[in-house]
């Protein structure tokens, strides 16, 4: 495969037309680290691939703020630079996160309609610049008017029909910078985690869960995941835990692993979602939560407070078996709680090497593991009954060819 490295639009716009003349399929990626929607290996031999990651500039650093919150970002900015940007000069500000690393770029993921802890990434970008397949610029929204015009980066629509949507998992041009939604940071956030009682009752738990995203009381996409996608996610923090605090090693490690994920994740589906706000509304949201999931799930709200005092407390009493499971299990979610909070974090992909026994491999090399990720992402209707037979029939065919399921249900 061979690669262009291009640090400006000059440098694409050389690369398309060139192209065009030698009649070569071009492959651009922002940093090749949006896995499962792609990655940095083209899908077909024989393209050219154009790697963007060099263009790595937040155009308006010196505009962003409280009154304006937009970041004019280029392919290359990644979600772990956003966030030490905003952490250093914005602390009030935040933005849409997802569940994959640091690296991984903004513009790459939401021009493949990616997912992030606040909603689709589709919603988070606007007025997009553009080199088209010949090789000429088009910007969409109210940047056609410049970027001095006082609309540029404010207004998403522009007038007349609207372009952006032909460049969402579309092949007509390059897209080279994006207009990026910021958001106020909620005075009051916390995490609500559910533990459905019984997987019979999975579509009345999703009708619930929806009802309370319609009516806006968990203001988060809300993740509902499977037995084997939780513990996934919390083996290799409790297993560092267990080994590095407690001093465990080889079977009696193991044996304590299992032990304590039976104990933090007994239920075949557990749910994690945000909710924000003032105090007064994040107390009259889980009294809501609360009052809907009686009798249907185990409701626990979990903050950055809460899982500090906790994991002191636990570690205290570790020597105690249900104590050390608490303790491994707060271990692993602390950074997993902060990708709601607006904290990118490599966990979620570090948990897949520790998993195929490469802890060591760097994360941005990740297609170069033994771990082949192959992801099923289907768009379903908000139908609690028809959404419990679908992963029924999934789960009957991923048997039939000896493959177990890491499933998560994601409430946009």
């Amino acid at each position: 495969m061979d690669v262009r490295v291009c640090a400006s639009v000059r440098d694409v716009q050389a690369a398309v037309l060139w192209a065009n003349e030698k009649g070569i399929p071009l492959y651009p990626t922002s940093t090749g680290l949006n896995w499962g929607y792609g990655g940095g290996e083209p899908p077909q031999a024989g393209c050219l691939r154009l790697d963007l990651s060099a263009m790595n500039r937040i155009l308006n650093a010196d505009e962003i703020g409280y009154a304006h919150p937009v970041a004019v970002i280029e392919p290359g900015v990644t979600q772990g630079q956003l966030a030490d940007f905003l952490a250093e000069n914005h602390p009030g500000l935040t933005f849409n996160v997802t569940g994959s690393a640091r690296a991984t770029s903004l513009i790459g993921n939401a021009l493949d309609r990616g997912v992030g802890y606040l909603g689709p990434r589709r919603e988070d970008v606007f007025g997009l610049e553009i080199v088209t397949g010949r090789g000429d610029m088009l910007r969409t929204g109210f940047r056609r008017l410049g970027e001095q015009s006082p609309l540029a980066s404010v207004h998403p629509y522009g007038l007349g029909p609207m372009l952006d949507g032909l460049f969402f998992q579309g092949n007509f041009g390059v897209v080279t910078s994006a207009c990026f939604r910021l958001l106020p940071r909620p005075p009051v956030q916390v995490a609500v985690s559910l533990a459905l009682r019984d997987a019979l009752r999975l579509g009345e738990f999703i009708d619930a869960l929806a009802e309370l995203k319609r009516a806006n009381v968990m203001n988060s996409v809300t993740h509902i995941g499977n037995q084997s996608r939780t513990r996934a996610s919390l083996s290799h923090g409790m297993h560092a835990y267990l080994a590095q605090r407690c001093g465990l090693t080889g079977a009696e490690l193991d044996q304590a692993l299992a032990r304590a994920l039976e104990v933090v994740a007994p239920g075949e589906w557990a749910s994690l979602g945000g909710v924000g706000g003032t105090a007064a509304q994040v107390r009259a949201a889980l009294v809501e939560v609360n009052r809907r999931m009686r009798g249907l799930a185990r409701v626990m709200v979990v903050t950055d407070e809460r899982l500090r005092i906790g994991l002191k407390v636990f570690d205290l009493l570790r020597s105690w078996p249900f104590a050390r499971a608490q303790a491994a299990a707060i271990h692993a979610v602390a950074p997993l709680h902060g990708l709601a909070l607006g904290r990118p974090t490599d966990v979620a992909i570090e948990n897949l090497l520790w998993k195929f026994g490469q802890e060591g491999l760097p994360v941005k090399r990740f297609e170069e593991s033994r771990c082949g990720v192959l992801f099923v992402s289907p768009a379903l209707p908000m139908r609690g009954a028809y959404v419990q037979n679908f992963i029924a029939e999934m789960v009957a065919v991923a048997e039939r060819f000896g493959h177990t399921l890491f499933t998560t249900l994601n409430i946009e």
